[in-house]
Order: C-alpha cells, then structure tokens, then sequence
C-alpha cells in the first residue's frame, strides 16, 4: 500500500503520531523499490516509522497552550496540547501529545482574534459566535506566532470554502469565477519566527508543563476521554518496554542504519521474523520499535545528536515524573469509581436479599430496615440543610464583609489619587526648580536619576507592547473585513444568479401552462386517450401546493400562500379556467418581480429611504406613481388622508356610540354584504376573521357620518382595502369618507348612482379617441363595455386586479384622484387590444371580458401604458366631459320621469274599470 506525501503528513500531524519530517536525511528518492514492496499495512503503520517526502513543506501547527477552563465556581490555567486541523479549519486539544482523542475543539472558519496586553504577558482570545477561548502561549512571541499563523490560516480556509466548485462558473458571474486569493502585501505586523521551544512538533517531545496539582490539568467535562487516553498511552508505553521493563532505556535501540548494508541487514532481519502465518514474530517487532525509538520518537534524533548522556537523563526522569503523577490522578479516579461500585453493589444485595426472603416478615425486616436507612439519611440531609442555611449566613455576612472591604479599598483610591495629585504638583516644583542652572546639581540625586531611567524603560516596553498589540488588531481588522466583504459579493452574486434562474422557471412554468390551457380548449377536437392525459396533467397542475415547494429546495423569493396584506397569490376560483389563469397569472407576477428586483425595486426602495418629510413635488408624483413600498405605504397613505380631510378628534367614538345607541336602516343590507367582501382574503374569507366586526364599525359609523348615502354596495370593499393598508379603524373610516367626500364626484354613490352612470359615458368617449380599433371592434358586435367597467369605477378595480397591482393603481387614485381609474381603465384594454381583435363573436368577448383583468402581470408595463403611451388627458377636461354628460343624461332621466308620469296616470284612470271586469269575471266563474 503506497501513501503519497500528503496522507503522510496528515498522520504525522495527529497527536497519537507524533513524528517530525526532517528534510536533511530524507529524500524524495531516497527509498528503493525493495522497501516500496515491503510496506506495512494500515494495521502496522504505528509501529513503522514513515519517511516524509520534501513535497511537505508546510510545517503543521501545533504544541502546547495553557486554557483558561472554569472548575466550579473557580478558574484555573491547564495545560493542553493544540493541534490545527486543516482539513475542517478547527483547533483541536489534548491534554498531552500522546493522546488520541481530543478534548474538544474550536472552529476558526468564523472565528476572530484578539490580544489585550491588560490581560497579562501572553493571553490572547479566539472568539467564536457561541464562545470566547482564552488561551495562554510561554512569551509574547509564542502568542503573536499563535496568532498570526491562525490568521494565514483562517484566510486560506475561508477563501478555499468561498470558491465555486469545478462546473460551478454558469451559476456565477465572470469576474467572481476568474477571483483570485492574493493577500494584499499590506503587513501590519512582520512575520514573528518560529519559537522552535515552544510551537511545532519538536515540542511533543518535552514534557508537558505541569499544574500546581495532578487533578487540576484533568478535564472533569470529559471523563471518558480522558480513560481513553490514559488506556491508549499505558498500553502503548507498554508495547516499548525493553527486556529489562523500562520504557525509557534507549541505550538498547540503535541508531538508524547509515549505509545500505546496515538497511539491506535490517530488510533481512525483517524476512526472518515473519511466521508463516503472515504474522510479525517477536524479532520484527523489536526491530519496528528500535526504528520506531531512533527516527519516529519525536525528538529522539536531536537528543542522540546534540544532548549528552547527562540530559538524556534529566529528560527521562522529567518524563517518569509525568508519568507517575499521571498514574496517582487515575488512582484517585478510580478509587471514586469504586466508591460508586460498591454502593451499586449494596444496592442489589438488598434488593435480592428482599426478592429471596422466604416470608413476607422477612421482608417486611427488610422494608423496615430500609424505612430506618431513610430515616437516618433524611436526618442527615436536614443537618446538611441546617449546615447550608449556616454557610448562607456565613456568605452573607462575606459579602457584607467584602461591601465593606470595597469601600475600605474605594478611600483608599481615593486618598492614593489625592497623594498622586501632591506627587504632580511637587514634580511640577521640582521641575521649575531644575529649570535653574544653578540649583540642577543640587537637586538631582543619583537615586532620582535611577528611578527616573528605570520608569522611562516601563514606558518605553509598554509603548511597544501597545504598538505590537494594534498592529495585530489593525491586521485582524483588515483580514475580517475582507473576508466580509467577499462573502458579501459571492452571496450577491449568487442571489442575482438565483433570482434570474427562478425567473426563468417561473416562465418556462407559465409556458406550460399556457399549452396546457391551449389544449383544454382544443380538448373536443382530441383523441380520447390524449384528451385524458391532458385532463390529467391540468388537474396535476392545478394541485400546485405553495408550502411544499417552498420547503422542498432553496427559494429566493418562493410564491407564498398570501402576500404581504392577506390576499391569496393564486385565488380558489369555481370554474376550471379560470383557476389555471390564476396560477399562471401568479407566476408570470413572480418572474417580473425577481427580474426587476435589482434593477428597478432596489433604486425606488433607495429613494423613498432617503425621503424625510412628504411634501407635494414633481418627484413625489413619480415615485407615487411607481408604486410605494410595503413598508411606507401605510404613512404614505396617512399624510394623503390628513392632507385634505382634516380628522375631527373624537368623532369617529361619537359615531360609534350612536350606531351602539340606535340602528340604522343600513345595517341589513350592511350584514348581508359583510361575508362577500374580499372572499381571497385571508382576513375576511371566514366570518370570525378579526377584521369583520372592524369593518362593520367602521361602515356603520360612515352611515351615520354621511346620512345622504348611508350605505352603498361597493362602500364595504373601499373600507376593507383601506383596513388592510391603515390598519387602524379611525384610520380606514377617515379614508372612506376622503374617497368618498372629496375624490369621488357628489352623487357618486347615491340612490340614483347619476354621476357613476355620466362617468361611463365619458370613458366611452375616451375609449373611441385612445383606441378607435378597438370600440369599433364592439360596435360591429353590439357590446357594451360598461357592464364590465361599471364595477371598475365603482371600487376603484376592487376585486378586478391582483393585490399588487391594486394598490399601485390606490397609491396613485389617492395623490391624483378619479382620473387615474379612466387612465388605468383604459390601459387595462390597451394591454389585452390583441387579443380582443381577434375574437369575432360576441358572446366569447363576453367571456373573454369577465376574466380578462387576470391576465395582467407586468404591473410596470400597465402603469407606462397608463401615465405614458396614452397620452394622458387633463383633469379639466375630464371635468367638462362629466358636465356636457350630466347634461344630457339629467335630460334624458326627466324625459323618462314624463313618460313614467303619463303612465302611471294612464293606468291609474284605467285601473278601477279592469279591475271591475276582472272581478265580473271571476264572480261569473264562481
């Protein structure tokens, strides 16, 4: 089994295999083909020692570091033993070198560095979103080593990570695909070198610093790991032990074989200890721990080169200490597993003591020596109860006591700050005195000077330790931040991506279900088989579930259920048709919103942020008519009712206790159109809907507000919309009577509806000017468009168009009045003009006409046809229409009302003779 440089390497990094390439006595090429044949396997690589190919040139990271860990109420330092993980960017730590499972682990990859010199010589933080570590290194160069290499670190993980993988560059943008991960040459800190004593696998070799006791450097989080380990590092100490027991007796083992021969007679030796079996006999493994001793021992190498035998020695004996305080903490844990034991052991004694009594007055001994044993031990636990209220009065009266101390220490700063005060002030004396040629030599002593030079040198070390410290944070700064912003770009990118992918399927989505229609209308003329499949596949579309989309993938904007103000997004229409419009209505709507997202909704959402008080512009006209945010409409809408309205405090309650009071006549006919309003919102679609008995005070109170009209069919969707929108009811009551008082004409919603009935004449005239093809296009075939439009007017497109657009064509109705229903009345045909013209029977324009608002989906498109294309008409002349028509239509009502008169006179001098007759002839029948 071949293993390259880079599977080498990473099992020398792990803390169970320690062992350290040197680059000076192993070559790339230095391994013959003979020794390529014989290479262990996977099973015997711990005891084989590896020769690491120069290809591994990155030192790893690792040595010891003193963690600040809580053990109850108190922090103590222990030592552990840290290692980088490069593969998942985490920070590993053992409590020593030897140990194979590691305590616990930090991840970097969202990691931040910090250094305060107030902490002390050597502390520094590593902050991570759920925990801050604080860690301590030998010497302040050890912790800026720490520190920058974690940074290089980091930096090379996270711009590996934020690369797009291979395949990947369609998703992504041409300039983010062709990024590279150069560091900018801005050093705010010169490399530190390598403290070689401290950091790096060398220092696996020495022993680990030690604590004030054995117990404190245990981890008590992890008890079961630290078992492992200590098991793992006896068996392997074992596995070393020469013939005269001692682990540490390398004057046994030889050094490496330095010529081939001394190599070829080991390979040698390594044939004759192999059984037949395929099993390494006792000579092969001693030679493995000779070679494993001499060149894999972390450290072995150096200490037969450059110590003598008197510092083998040391180092040994250093490490029999460890040793032995390593075996008094397992004694002293297992002696608390035994205590555990022997009480579980006690425990099923009795228990099978009471299961094999041979009578119920044996076990009922039993019992009662068990109901003593409780006794005893709830006696026992009132003592402690007793001791702890005693120790809480003790700790009280310690606070008490540290109160008093604080205060004590508090005058004592003070009277400290008051000293240093006559310390400045007699330096200040001393300095004029020096300024004195004549008395210099007189006042300054040697022991001033001393003292002086010996505080300048503070200073001096503390300037540099503050300089050191801002520039890593200057660098930590600058890294985090770049790393920031890349992330910030690829995420942008990737979402402009996302968003025009999800267009594009929302369209392609919408093509389907164009043909899908296409072929229902074509169904009579199909195949039996192939009209199924089509039925199939339309009822299969047709049980589109929003939710289950929505959680099956990543959506950027997915197609909610309802939008922002409770309307359905695909409306539950009865007819077949009319529900496969909807939903390709809803997603045609999706995709112009993720295509215009960027380009347009992010500038005008940028200009109304930037907009402080409303005041009437040119500008503010623009952006009405654009359509208003979500998140401003509500104020908007506020400062336009408040504009010309003026709200009377205190009159809507006064309207809503009259209604309480008395009823009124409208309250019927108010009733029965409450459960038809707004039947595709989700805040009126059911009668216990929180907004219904909202509505209903709000209509009552405008019929007692406005007695002329009371109430009038269309009035309940005016307040529903402006409910939903405001929010607040004294809020949508002023805007119904803002609508109706002051933007629609008087008598619009009157008994006789006079002027609704004048405006659709004017839209008549409007439309043979603006698209003369198209009512030409009705008069051949005899249709009149205001059964569709009258509606239209009436609600202002309520129930006509969907939400979105809707309170576009509000936003504008509210800033410019009545004439922006004509201007959007008219866009809404010249966008469907086409199709229109190609209909040729009246009854399908019908049909067509019903429905035909739900085809709209660029409400950007609409709103340019409206205000742009048409070339839009002024209101004056909106108004000299309204008059001209009124005119003739008040002339032709008081024709009809003389034609009426006549009649009813007719009939009257006509009556009593039929009546006469009638009666004859029933009298002759009887």
């Amino acid at each position: 089994m071949k293993k390259g440089p880079e599977s080498r390497a990473c099992m020398l990094a792990a803390p169970g295999n320690l062992v350290e390439s040197d680059p000076d006595t192993n070559s790339s090429n230095g391994t013959s083909a003979r020794e390529k044949e014989k290479l262990p396997s996977p099973g015997e690589l711990e005891n084989v020692p590896l020769k690491i190919s120069t290809e591994t040139s990155r030192k790893k990271l690792c040595g010891y570091l003193n963690k600040l860990g809580v053990k109850g109420p108190i922090k103590t330092w222990k030592s552990r033993w840290f290692f980088y993980d490069e593969n998942k960017c985490r920070l590993l730590y053992y409590r020593t070198a030897q140990d194979i499972n590691p305590l616990g682990s930090i991840d970097l990859s969202s990691a931040s560095f910090d250094c305060k010199m107030e902490n002390g010589e050597g502390v520094f933080e590593i902050r991570t979103p759920s925990r801050a570590f604080t860690l301590k290194a030998i010497s302040k160069q050890a912790m800026m080593y720490w520190l920058q290499q974690l940074q290089m670190r980091r930096w090379e993980f996270c711009n590996t990570q934020s690369r797009f993988p291979v395949g990947s560059s369609q998703l992504v943008n041409e300039p983010l695909a062709g990024r590279t991960n150069v560091v900018d040459n801005e050093d705010f800190l010169p490399l530190v070198k390598t403290p070689t004593e401290a950091v790096g696998l060398k220092a696996a070799s020495l022993p680990a610093p030690q604590t004030s006791t054995a117990l404190q450097n245990i981890s008590l989080k992890h008890p079961w790991t630290e078992i492992q380990n200590t098991v793992h590092n006896i068996c392997g100490t074992k596995q070393l032990w020469g013939s005269n027991g001692n682990v540490f007796s390398f004057d046994e083992f030889q050094e490496h074989p330095e010529n081939v021969d001394e190599e070829q007679e080991a390979e040698g030796a390594v044939k004759e200890g192999t059984l037949e079996d395929g099993r390494m006999g006792p000579r092969l493994n001693w030679i493995r721990k000779a070679r494993w001793m001499n060149s894999g021992f972390p450290g072995s190498e150096e200490l037969s080169r450059e110590r003598n035998s008197v510092d083998k020695v040391s180092v040994l004996q250093q490490q029999i200490l460890t040793l032995t305080e390593e075996v008094k903490s397992q004694k002293e844990l297992v002696k608390l597993l035994h205590k555990a034991l022997e009480a579980a052991q006690q425990e099923k004694r009795v228990s099978s003591m009471y299961l094999t009594a041979a009578e119920d007055k044996d076990r009922l001994e039993l019992v009662r020596h068990k109901v003593r044993h409780i006794a005893d031990l709830t006696s026992r636990l009132e003592a402690l109860e007793q001791e702890k209220k005693e120790l809480e009065q003790m700790l009280t009266l310690r606070d008490s006591h540290i109160q008093e101390l604080k205060e004590h220490v508090q005058l004592l700063m003070e009277k400290n700050h008051a000293k240093q005060e006559v310390i400045m002030t007699l330096t200040e004396q001393m300095a004029r005195e020096l300024s004195d040629p004549l008395q210099e030599a007189n006042t300054i002593t040697v022991e001033t000077l001393y003292k002086q030079q010996e505080e300048i040198e503070h200073l001096k070390d503390d300037i540099d330790a503050y300089k050191t410290q801002n520039q890593f944070l200057n660098s930590e700064i600058h890294q985090v931040t770049r790393l920031w912003t890349s992330v910030a770009e690829n995420e942008k990118a990737l979402l402009m991506k996302c968003a025009c992918l999800q267009a594009r399927n929302c369209q392609m989505e919408s093509k389907y279900l164009t043909v899908l229609r296409k072929l229902q209308e074509a169904v009579p003329g199909l195949p039996n088989s192939h009209a199924e499949l089509v039925k199939n596949l339309i009822q299969e579309a047709l049980q589109w579930d929003v939710k289950e989309e929505a959680e099956e993938g990543f959506n950027l904007n997915p197609v909610s259920e309802y939008d922002e103000y409770g309307f359905m997004t695909v409306p539950d229409y009865e007819i077949e048709d009319w529900k496969l419009l909807a939903k390709i209505q809803a997603l045609e709507i999706k995709s112009n919103k993720l295509r215009s997202q960027e380009i347009v909704e992010k500038p005008l959402r940028d200009r109304w942020n930037s907009i402080g008080e409303l005041n009437p512009s040119a500008e503010l006209k623009s952006l009405i008519r654009s359509g208003i945010p979500v998140e401003h409409r509500q104020r908007v809408w506020r400062w336009m009712v408040g504009r010309h309205c003026n709200p009377v405090p205190g009159h809507y309650q006064r309207l809503l206790e009259q209604s309480r009071s008395t009823k009124h006549p409208a309250c019927r006919q108010i009733e029965l159109d409450l459960p038809r309003t707004l039947t595709n919102n989700k805040h009126f679609s059911s009668p216990t809907s929180q907004l219904i008995p909202r509505l209903r005070r709000v209509l009552l109170a405008f019929s007692w507000h406005n007695p002329a009209i009371g109430y009038c069919q269309g009035l309940n969707r005016l307040a529903a919309v402006a409910l939903l929108v405001l929010e607040d009811e004294e809020s949508a009551f002023w805007c119904l009577v803002y609508i109706v008082e002051n933007l629609m004409p008087a008598d619009y919603y009157s008994e006789t509806l006079i002027t609704s009935q004048v405006d659709q004449r004017v839209f008549k005239d409007f439309l043979s000017e603006k698209l003369p093809r198209l009512m030409a296009h009705f008069e051949q075939y005899r249709i009149d468009v205001s059964l569709i439009t009258f509606n239209w007017f009436l609600v202002a497109f309520v129930d006509s168009l969907v939400s979105d657009i809707l309170l576009r064509v509000w936003d504008a109705f509210l800033y410019e009045g009545t004439k922006v229903i004509f201007r959007y009345a008219l866009a809404i045909f010249k966008y469907n003009e086409e199709e229109i013209l190609r209909i040729h029977d009246s009854v399908e324009i019908y049909q067509y006409l019903r429905f035909f608002t739900r085809m709209i989906t660029d409400g950007r498109k609409l709103m340019n046809i409206a205000f742009n294309d048409l070339n839009p008409f002024p209101m004056k002349l909106l108004r000299n229409r309204r008059s001209m028509h009124r005119e003739e239509l008040e002339a032709e009502l008081c024709e009809l009302e003389q034609i009426k008169a006549a009649y009813v006179k007719e009939r009257a001098e006509q009556g009593p003779q039929d009546l006469e007759e009638v009666v004859s002839e029933e009298e002759e029948e009887s």
